[in-house]
């Protein structure tokens, strides 16, 4: 697949390739968010994967395409927490060593599960970017095959296993909003929807605090954004200078991309609590953030994908108790 462009029939390969270890996730309408936008919405909740996130796609479709003698040799990933969770629950699943590296940025409470996770972590420098760094050692040192997060066709097929379901459980949807970080899932979504019906409009995400995607977009090229503490980590890290994929799929597939303020993230989040009795994570939020304070243009079938739930309790209890009174009734 590499060097050539990432095609539908390749996400139909990755729903096979997947299926022994992925479950289809559900798709729910969401009355009260229906309501306030007066619109038809839906919820695509990746939030109950295993590995808490829509990143077990990618990485169960990438480390399914290795040799055996890759697999013999073990995997490495960076991450800010979910992709790492994602391959350490693929690697033990298929009986393989696994190193994650992440930086010191990543929350106590993706740390704390990784560290359960049986791969080993390495906690490195200040960013996902030094992560990255880090995991490319590990390559030249041991002989580790690095699992990209997000800018590998692989991946892109995988996180485009999401769009096949939402065709298949809701075919006239119109728009689809997510998280947007590194653009795996963008340009996953974007392969499986547009390659059906180009009118689907495909909405990115963002924090404010630390858009790489939205600010290489805006640059015409990659280029290396300061990470900042926010709600939404998991939409934290670079896009990689030398980016192959991600970058020009995002250009090519993405409609609109919104940036978030922090409140708008933990309205999102404080609403799925409130209304759905759901614990996700601000990245997950970010959709719903968008929609409760009126920042993105609607369809008649929206579709808001649910990308995780890792989230330390102690921020779901500050947001429960600061949010729950803003939340429309």
């Amino acid at each position: 697949m590499a060097g050539r462009p990432i095609v539908l029939r390749d996400v139909w390969e990755a729903k096979k390739r997947i299926s022994s270890i992925v479950n289809k996730s559900p798709l729910i309408y969401s009355p009260a968010l229906s309501e306030f936008a007066g619109t038809s919405v839906h919820l695509k909740l990746e939030n109950l994967n295993v590995s808490d996130s829509f990143k077990i796609r990618g990485a169960t479709n990438k480390i399914l395409s290795l040799t055996p003698e890759e697999l013999e040799r073990g995997v490495t990933t960076f991450s800010t927490g979910n992709f790492g969770m994602s391959v350490a629950y693929v690697a033990k699943k298929l009986g393989i060593n696994a190193t994650i590296c992440i930086s010191k940025r990543v929350p106590k409470g993706k740390v704390d599960t990784l560290k359960r996770s049986g791969a080993a972590i390495e906690i490195y420098g200040e960013s996902q970017d030094d992560a990255e760094k880090r995991s490319y050692q590990l390559e030249r040192e041991q002989g580790l095959t690095v699992i990209h997060p997000f800018d590998d066709p692989y991946i892109i097929a995988g996180q485009g296993t999401i769009g096949l379901e939402l065709l298949e459980d809701l075919p006239e949807v119109d728009t689809v909003i997510g998280g947007l970080s590194g653009g795996g899932l963008h340009s996953g979504l974007g392969v499986a929807l547009k390659s059906t019906d180009t009118a689907i409009q495909l909405v990115g995400a963002s924090t404010e605090r630390g858009a790489t995607m939205y600010e290489s977009i805006q640059a015409g090229k990659p280029v290396i954004v300061e990470e900042k503490d926010t709600l939404a980590d998991s939409l934290l890290g670079g896009i990689g200078l030398n980016n192959s994929y991600t970058f020009n799929m995002v250009q090519q597939y993405v409609d609109d991309i919104i940036l978030l303020k922090e409140d708008e993230i933990a309205e999102g989040m404080g609403f799925m609590l409130d209304k759905h009795r759901m614990i996700i994570e601000g990245a997950a939020a970010s959709g719903i953030g968008a929609i409760l304070n009126n920042r993105v243009q609607l369809g008649s079938h929206v579709v808001v994908v649910i990308s995780g739930c890792s989230v330390d309790t102690s921020v779901i209890v500050d947001i429960a108790n600061k949010y729950k009174s803003t939340i429309p009734d």
